[in-house]
């Protein structure tokens, strides 16, 4: 839990990477991160794999929240890019599927949050924004550099603004992996924090019961409210990126 020393509470201790699998996991710095990314990758696979399977006009439980996950992004990618964003689809779902299972599964006893790590939501927008990049330059070209000089500005301010818009294009990586991160994080450590409360006011006899009580009530209400975040931030991201390909397929 997270009462440390002297009762202290240590609500970071829980984002610490150790390996896993013992000696083969630390000579590959395997750690749990990287195993619930695995875990990830498995279940949605499988999860689209066995509700496609069937194909029933009448669709059971599993087909139909795989054809809801499908039907959902594709619209997305198709009303904020445009009908050209359908051959972006299986990069948007893969992105979406990845950060959505990597908030959920965190939220459940003994399962790890990856992307409550920079490490990790930095290399998705990374990726994100170098396949922006190469999508713009692929289409456009050279005249993708236009997008950073503003039109009907005078030539004099151009040094100035040119500047400013490139920064603005890079900040992109900030925002979003930032936003992520700290969504993540900060929704777990609160939980760590409230469920030390539990057992700390719980030890502490009938005098802690009811503040115990309402220190439970709260996590349960946070557990609640860290599902709904987890979706959210997996749908922003989502279409943030869609925004970001809507921008390089039309420099605008």
């Amino acid at each position: 839990m997270a009462a440390g020393s002297g009762g202290s509470i240590d609500a970071l201790s829980q984002f610490k990477l150790q390996p896993v699998f013992g000696a083969f996991g630390e000579s590959l710095h395997f750690s749990q991160a990287n195993l619930m990314m695995v875990v990830a990758s498995v279940v949605v696979l499988g999860t689209l794999w066995l509700g496609m399977r069937p194909r029933a006009l009448v669709p059971g439980r599993l087909q139909a929240a795989a054809e809801m996950a499908y039907d959902g992004v594709l619209g997305m990618c198709l009303e904020t890019i445009g009908e050209g964003g359908r051959r972006f689809f299986p990069f948007v779902f893969t992105i979406f599927a990845f950060v959505l299972l990597g908030n959920l599964m965190g939220v459940w006893p003994y399962f790890f949050t990856y992307t409550s790590h920079i490490a990790v939501t930095l290399a998705l927008t990374l990726l994100v924004i170098v396949m922006v990049t190469v999508v713009a330059l692929r289409i456009h070209g050279l005249h993708f550099f236009s997008y950073f000089v503003p039109q009907g500005v005078p030539a004099v301010l151009l040094p100035l603004l040119v500047p400013i818009e490139v920064i603005s294009y890079l900040s992109r990586i900030i925002s979003l992996s930032v936003r992520l991160f700290a969504n993540m994080m900060a929704g777990h450590v609160m939980l760590e924090v409230f469920g030390a409360f539990i057992v700390m006011l719980g030890a502490a006899g009938l005098i802690g019961f009811f503040p115990a009580a309402f220190s439970f009530a709260v996590n349960v209400a946070l557990i609640g409210f860290e599902l709904l975040v987890a979706t959210l931030q997996a749908y922003v991201f989502a279409v943030l990126t869609c925004i970001y390909l809507h921008d390089a397929v039309h420099l605008h």
